[in-house]
């Protein structure tokens, strides 16, 4: 077991706009963001699975060239390999699970 403070984890910028705190299981990657409006997330794919939770604010999520607009208590399963990109229509704080563990972000 591994008990953490989320005030203790330093803040990682990944993209502009895109500030993240990461805590890593032996097969997850969990992830509160702290995003800034207007911020893009330009359309990508991973393999790992995606589990998005919008705790706050507005979040366009485009999924396979199909765009959601995300608020609060909004969740969204994206599978693997699946194109998606993103904009923060204003500030938001979001919570991302991937599985697998997403290693670059270490």
């Amino acid at each position: 077991m591994e008990h953490l403070r989320l005030k203790d984890i330093k803040v990682k910028e990944i993209l502009p706009g895109y500030k993240g705190k990461f805590v890593h299981s032996e097969n997850m990657t969990i992830v509160h963001w702290d995003i800034k409006a207007g911020s893009p997330m330009p359309e990508h794919t991973h393999p790992h699975e995606q589990v998005v939770n919008v705790m706050q604010g507005k979040f366009e999520l485009t999924v396979e060239g199909k765009p959601l607009v995300l608020e609060p208590g909004s969740v969204v399963v994206i599978p693997s390999s699946i194109k998606h990109s993103g904009n923060a229509l204003t500030d938001c704080s979001i919570i991302d699970v991937f599985y697998p563990v997403r290693e670059e972000y270490r």
